[in-house]
């Protein structure tokens, strides 16, 4: 498949870069067609690699893939144009964290999630929600984190989200191991997991852990 990737911080180069390992044709997008970051990027995996504008990549990928910061997502969304994402999956990887203060916050939290605001400013998108409650590392490579730990995926669109369980397969997560927690406002849910993982990555000193669902009977 041909993906879209917004995003040239750790987690849009590492998803794109996996998936140009899977075989896919990948165009990791930025703010201007001359980042320095994707270009590099791009000519360091070569192939099936290319570099572009948030509209690029989003044009190019029969599927997209938001991986910028929550904060800045609408805007790189806007940038990508509703055109280029109408009636494709838009894969939201965010979570709307900042550090004001000092210390870590969510922005919107509770009654509202940046999976559901990005849901509403590109209705023709198809959002699902997933990967957000992982390590980046862990996206791409969970046997990093022995067990059978899980992820969690929700969106409007049925057939999205389950394109998306396959997709995380190729990923080595099973689909036994990916929850769909129903519409887009569970992201909610999973947005607000952050701090708790903030914290539990503070007391472990690393980022390859996850959670596992366990269910009676």
């Amino acid at each position: 498949m041909r993906y879209g990737v917004l995003g040239t911080g750790e987690v849009g180069r590492t998803l794109a870069g996996r998936l140009v390992e899977l075989g896919h044709e990948v165009t990791l997008g930025s703010r201007t067609a001359d980042n320095p970051v994707a270009r590099e990027w791009a000519t360091a995996v070569a192939g099936r690699a290319h570099a572009g504008t948030f509209a690029q990549a989003a044009a190019a990928g029969e599927a997209v893939i938001n991986a910028v910061s929550g904060r800045v997502a609408l805007d790189a969304l806007r940038a990508a144009g509703a055109a280029h994402l109408d009636g494709k999956i838009l894969v939201d990887v965010c979570n709307p964290l900042s550090f004001e203060g000092g210390l870590p916050r969510l922005d919107p939290v509770e009654s509202d999630s940046m999976g559901e605001r990005i849901q509403r400013a590109f209705p023709g998108a198809r959002v699902v929600k997933a990967l957000n409650t992982v390590n980046v590392r862990v996206m791409v490579d969970p046997g990093r984190v022995p067990g059978g730990h899980h992820l969690f995926v929700c969106g409007e669109d049925t057939l999205a989200k389950e394109r998306v369980t396959a997709w995380l397969g190729d990923f080595g997560w099973p689909a036994a191991r990916v929850l769909d927690l129903g519409g887009i406002a569970a992201a909610r849910a999973t947005e607000m997991y952050l701090p708790l993982w903030l914290q539990m990555s503070r007391v472990l000193g690393h980022a390859d852990f996850n959670i596992e669902v366990r269910q009676a009977g």
